[in-house]
């Protein structure tokens, strides 16, 4: 059915044309209309106000939205819970725990050169240099785990993952949680005995592309947190194009 003022097309149902507003007159209207004409004149009083007539008809029909107006609605929702404000999720470092394999080789070590030493040399020299070795072997390890706890800091919130390394010289750098690509954990047979591991994280940094963290207590927890955070910062930017 084709509007009488504008020769839009319309629905049957639409009272209103959707584009000039005209009232939509069928022909059994204009018929029922023609068949009873004196029905207005010959009592003027019951005709319907102009007014209240107008505000009593159905609005015209709207078009449908489509692919521009929902990526538009789609994309103002984004917006408005894009400032959402920083606050810290974890804190850590090198855990002693990951060197619980080094303290026990370096033990065994030590019992094979004790063990040598009463079976096979029993001298007062060979005693002094085995001293010497021994101490020697884990004071080294007791400067690696100070190092390494001393060096390296890391820190996790909803936005970016900030890693300092360094003692007397100190390297800040930061890898925005959103260009995380991927979260990956691995443990040795030891570690796994004490909850330690290392995480690898690959991102689209070019300062770090690759970040290898190495000793992270409850590493299992600590990895699956930063994905999550990786993934609920992807949709909260609206990265999931098929969402929209």
């Amino acid at each position: 059915m084709q509007c009488r003022n504008c020769g839009v097309e319309v629905v049957e149902q639409a009272g209103f044309c959707h584009k000039c507003g005209s009232r939509i007159e069928t022909d059994e209207k204009q018929l029922s209309r023609a068949d009873r004409p004196e029905a207005g004149a010959a009592n003027p009083d019951s005709a319907p106000d102009a007014s209240q007539g107008a505000a009593q008809a159905p609005l015209p029909d709207e078009p449908p939205p489509n692919s521009t107006d929902r990526f538009r609605e789609t994309l103002a929702s984004r917006q408005a819970t894009a400032d959402e404000a920083e606050k810290g999720l974890w804190q850590g470092g090198y855990c002693s725990k990951a060197m619980v394999g080094t303290w026990i080789l370096s033990g065994l070590i030590t019992l094979v050169l004790l063990l040598i030493w009463a079976f096979y040399v029993r001298n007062g020299t060979a005693w002094i240099v085995l001293i010497v070795a021994i101490a020697f072997l884990w004071l080294f390890q007791l400067f690696r785990l100070c190092y390494r706890r001393m060096n390296i800091r890391y820190e996790l919130t909803n936005q970016r993952f900030v890693h300092e390394t360094g003692i007397l010289r100190r390297v800040t750098d930061r890898i925005e949680v959103i260009d995380m690509d991927d979260v990956a954990f691995e443990q040795s047979f030891v570690e796994r005995f004490v909850g330690v591991g290392t995480i690898r994280i690959s991102s689209s940094d070019r300062t770090h592309p690759e970040l290898v963290m190495p000793g992270i207590a409850d590493v299992k927890k600590v990895a699956d947190m930063i994905d999550e955070i990786r993934r609920n910062e992807r949709r909260r930017r609206g990265l999931h194009i098929e969402s929209i």
